[in-house]
């Protein structure tokens, strides 16, 4: 009997975990969310000493947001869209590859968007370097921090955390 109640548990635990991961995100309440990102930002010095820039612009009749990473020599773009009912980036990337990322948490009680690897394209083999996953948490409408995990090897290599203020 113990047994059976145990494995009952367990099967309860698995079925409640798994209803949790399978919960679709409100990918169109995000999607405007980072609309409200259209404009000039810039972060507070990063860890290395510099200041980064950043331009937002909602583009393509509104189909998709651009994030335009500018002022260094390895200037980037990433563009946000949405596929249906998924949110999806794709980071063109200073390491000569873009990874595509897909929104797999959005918290509107704690302002905190997140997305994970989904693929990518030039990259030269799976453990090539590249951007893994993305998080903003957004403090309000005029700051939000940020932070970009890469991954080489399978391993995270470094995180990238700036906090952006809007310029205009």
């Amino acid at each position: 009997m113990k047994r059976f109640t145990f494995l009952a548990v367990l099967l309860a635990a698995v079925i409640a975990g798994a209803a949790d991961q399978a919960k679709p995100i409100d990918s169109k309440g995000a999607f405007a969310r980072l609309k409200q990102l259209e404009g000039e930002w810039q972060s507070a010095k990063a860890p290395d000493g510099k200041i980064s820039h950043l331009t937002y612009r909602v583009i393509a009749d509104g189909s998709a947001v651009e994030e335009r990473f500018t002022g260094a020599p390895g200037e980037m773009l990433t563009v946000y869209t949405l596929s249906g009912d998924r949110l999806l980036l794709t980071h063109y990337c200073m390491a000569h590859n873009q990874p595509r990322m897909e929104a797999r948490s959005y918290n509107t009680s704690s302002r905190s968007l997140d997305f994970d690897f989904l693929d990518a394209t030039g990259l030269a083999t799976p453990d090539a370097g590249h951007m893994h996953s993305a998080s903003f948490q957004f403090i309000d409408n005029d700051h939000f921090r940020t932070t970009w995990q890469f991954v080489e090897n399978g391993k995270p290599k470094f995180n990238e955390p700036f906090e952006y203020t809007r310029v205009r």
